[in-house]
């Protein structure tokens, strides 16, 4: 079975479902966070840096409707609020294991950088040889 197919639709393409999900920014990172351990709201926002509450909170709640964390809450004072991944979600670490090897073989050294169109050509052969 080839992995690029002509013959489904988006909404029946298993890799644009799951695309759908988990594409959204930080949604990966979140998942990536809570892989090894459940996590508290406020560790979840330290170690994303840059992630606004709201933010946090909408991809949390996401993540939970769609199956793939659970939200346990606690009863004490303070409210004690925890989130872990369900089976549903420990199934995407292999992806995100597979997208960090990607990562670094591919990427890490100028992670994200475009090529500049201003590059000679021995420059630009230079960029695309890493």
């Amino acid at each position: 079975m080839s992995v690029l197919s002509d013959s489904e639709s988006d909404s029946e393409c298993p890799v644009c479902c799951t695309a759908e999900i988990i594409a959204g920014k930080w949604t990966l990172l979140v998942i990536r966070d809570l892989s090894d351990r459940s996590r508290r709201f406020c560790e979840l926002e330290r170690s994303l840096d840059g992630i606004s509450p709201r933010t946090l909170s909408l991809r949390l709640r996401l993540l939970e409707e769609h199956g793939i964390l659970d939200r346990h809450t606690y009863p004490e004072v303070p409210p004690r609020v925890e989130y872990e991944l369900t089976e549903k979600g420990r199934e995407l670490i292999p992806l995100i294991t597979a997208m960090r090897s990607y990562g670094e073989r591919w990427l890490l050294e100028g992670c994200c950088a475009e090529p500049t169109v201003a590059a000679s050509g021995s420059e630009a052969a230079a960029a695309l040889a890493r």
